[in-house]
Order: structure tokens, then sequence, then C-alpha cells
């Protein structure tokens, strides 16, 4: 009875682990081409996850009618308002740097959206936000920002700058697809507010007007 208990206690923590590792490692990205340390692309593949849900974001909370109003800046304003939560959901390894870090480049303005230093993989992290549909462009503009980081902030032993675009939708295999021809390691999360998860569990609306009625 106790191997039986304790083999069902060893099946639980495996399908956990699958599970974590599935999800770790579900991240569209182009990090073991461009990473040419395999070992170090596996640990970066393993330190993002392919979705987020943005718990502490509110839309309830913020003075915008609609969500579809929510853009990229209210966004941004709430997660620096929450900084200590997003690094939480992010990973403890990651250490906060700023918000719209500015770069000039050949008089260009270049403004980034959140960057942090991950320690256990000493790199810098991009993290760009966006509030739609995951769009090719996006990544050219990633590119741009980490390549202006390696050449101008990234210091003697650290390793090449890492970027995620964090998006409310991407199509992975079209994520995946588009990704292989950029040599600086990138990949595509998506992400979720509370009001956008509370509509996901709740019943659609013609089941909730029917329970209501019935109660």
């Amino acid at each position: 009875m106790a191997y039986q208990q304790r083999l069902k206690v060893d099946d639980l923590e495996q399908m956990i682990k699958a599970d974590t590792y599935s999800h770790r490692t579900s991240l569209p990205n182009n990090f073991f081409k461009a990473i040419p340390d395999k070992t170090l692309a596996l640990r970066t593949l393993q330190m993002f996850k392919d979705s987020y849900l943005l718990d502490y974001i509110n839309v309830e909370d913020i003075d915008v009618s609609d969500p579809i109003d929510v853009d990229e800046n209210v966004i941004e304003s709430q997660i620096v308002m929450n900084i200590k939560n997003f690094i939480m959901t992010f990973g403890k390894s990651f250490t906060y740097k700023g918000h719209q870090v500015h770069y000039d480049k050949f008089g260009h303005d270049h403004w980034i959206d959140l960057l942090f230093l991950n320690r256990e993989l000493q790199s810098l992290v991009v993290v760009e936000l966006k509030k739609g549909q995951f769009k090719p462009s996006y990544l050219g503009q990633l590119a741009a920002y980490l390549r202006i980081l390696d050449d101008d902030e990234r210091l003697p032993g650290e390793n090449p700058s890492v970027g995620i675009i964090l998006c409310k939708k991407a199509d992975k295999a079209y994520v995946d697809y588009v990704l292989q021809d950029y040599l600086k390691p990138m990949g595509v999360a998506t992400y979720q507010h509370m009001q956008n998860r509370l509509r996901e569990l709740l019943p659609p609306e013609e089941e909730m007007k029917r329970l209501i009625s019935e109660n």
C-alpha cells in the first residue's frame, strides 16, 4: 500500500515536471539558431513561458471603458507599478533596469519598453509590449534593440542580449516560421490580464442569463 501511494506521488511529481517543461519549452523562439552554446540556448528557453497571466492588472481598475482601448502604455504603466509582481511572474533571476530606456543611434531614437538583467543567463533581456496580434514587423524592431544593447550596453563576459515580444495573441507556427532568418535570440509570448482571464472562466453571456433567471 505504501509502495502504491509512493508510486502515485512519484507519478504526480513527474507529471508536474513534464507539464512545467512543456509549458516552458513551447515558446516560439530562435534560441538554438541564434545562441551557439546549446546549453545556454536550452537554459534560455527554459527561462521563459509561452504565456503569462498578469493577474495584478485589472482593467476594471483602469479608467478605460472598453478593454480594446487598453494599449501598450496602459499595460506598461501597470507593470511598472507592479514591477515586483512582474519579475516574480517571469522568475527570480530577473533584475529590473528600467522602462522606456532611451538609446540614440545615428540620430535615431530608440525606446525599450522594459529592460532587465537575468543573472542566471548573464544576459540583458528586452521585453516589448504589444496590445494586439503578433506582427512580423515587431521582430525587426526588437532585433534593432538587441543590436544596440550588444554594442553599447553589454559588459565583457555577458552573453548576448535576449528579446521577448509580449503580445495579446500569436500564431505559434507562424511566429516560428518568420523567426527563422533572424540572428538575434528572440521569442514571442502572449499575456492575459484579469478581465480576459475572468471572461474565459465564466460561462457565455446567454448561459449566465439563464442561470440567473433560474435562481
